[in-house]
């Protein structure tokens, strides 16, 4: 004796409930053929919660970022902070507060924010989210609510394919000294140390910089001038890789515009520059090193156009992100989570044979 039943159809709007078995609602694919970053996630069923599959899928999710460096997750409609804080504490548990900054962001909702929020027609170099702090975002998440008429598209780089590209040489110089980041607050550019730090007492300020390696130095006319000393690169504290991990070359007077650096120059000197840096000693960073640098990034750039839902997740470590720039409306939702110190990295020895 047999017996059927009829499969039961999900009312419009609803998502469709996510069990732990072997059931494929999730494929991963090439974005494009021989592009493997990002790697791109696409449902093989209409209305999957990536939410909550993302929560019982944590190992595969871990796995594909350590190969790739990224996840494009397309296809899943996420395109509100609600929908991102919920992908957000599927993968990650909570977002993290945008602490010590360093370009200008709005707030959203919560620790959702809009991503850089640049002038259109300037473009933004890649570069590690926050390496120069002593605790950094491991995960990073973009959503798109409003892409844009042409351009803005969110380049990527394997820092690990940097690190390699790098001349052993350069590399080990950069193991050895790491480098200086030097910021100078209250020239009327920039972010002011308030926005910065997010407070208006010069107490906190300085309390913060002593508990994160931060050398402070206040100056006439309520300026503040820090300096702090990082490594360049790291391995990788589950894949044990070697990944370029910095901030020397973005925020290198070099790495602007040539006319918007040399403006800044004449208007400041070099001492008093809004961003800078050194090698760790701080002595100046050689002009073909950093272009040298600038190339090794650019080499390992790929891009993809956004489309309105699309959600990226980026383990930080591993893929550098920069922006196009771009013409029309656009708005990118930013959040970060997964905090990792730089203790826990550990560390790459210098020698013709790093890697």
């Amino acid at each position: 004796m047999t017996s059927t039943s009829k499969k039961k159809e999900l009312p419009l709007g609803k998502r469709r409930q996510v069990d732990t078995s072997s059931e494929p609602w999730v494929s991963f694919e090439e974005l494009s053929p021989g592009v493997s970053l990002p790697r791109l996630a696409r449902p093989t069923l209409p209305g999957i919660d990536l939410a909550e599959w993302a929560r019982a899928h944590r190992p595969v999710i871990e796995a594909q970022l350590h190969r790739h460096g990224a996840i494009l997750f397309r296809g899943f409609g996420i395109h509100s902070p609600e929908a991102m804080n919920r992908l957000i504490q599927g993968i990650s548990e909570s977002a993290l507060p945008y602490e010590e900054r360093s370009s200008p962001r709005s707030q959203v909702s919560g620790n959702i924010y809009t991503s850089t929020d640049h002038p259109p027609s300037e473009r933004i170099f890649p570069h590690s989210e926050q390496s120069y702090n002593l605790a950094f975002p491991r995960h990073l998440y973009f959503c798109c609510v409003t892409p844009s008429q042409s351009g803005g598209e969110t380049p990527l780089a394997d820092t690990r394919r940097v690190f390699a590209r790098i001349p052993a040489a350069i590399r080990a110089r950069f193991l050895e000294k790491g480098y200086t980041y030097v910021r100078n607050f209250g020239s009327n550019f920039g972010l002011t140390w308030q926005t910065a730090f997010q407070t208006d007492d010069p107490a906190t300020v300085e309390a913060y910089c002593r508990s994160h390696g931060i050398e402070f130095e206040w100056r006439e006319g309520n300026r503040l001038r820090t300096r702090q000393v990082r490594r360049a690169a790291a391995r990788h504290p589950v894949t044990g890789e070697a990944t370029w991990f910095n901030h020397a070359t973005f925020f290198h007077v070099s790495t602007l515009p040539r006319e918007v650096g040399a403006a800044l120059l004449a208007e400041f000197g070099e001492e008093n520059l809004p961003n800078n840096t050194y090698y760790g000693d701080g002595s100046p960073i050689e002009p073909e090193v950093v272009e040298t640098l600038r190339a090794a990034y650019e080499a390992e750039q790929v891009s993809f156009p956004w489309e309105r839902g699309d959600a990226l997740l980026v383990e930080n470590t591993l893929a550098a992100h920069a922006r196009s720039s771009f013409v029309g409306p656009r708005l990118i939702l930013a959040g970060m989570a997964a905090l990792l110190e730089w203790d826990a990295m550990p560390g790459v020895t210098p020698g013709p044979d790093a890697s």
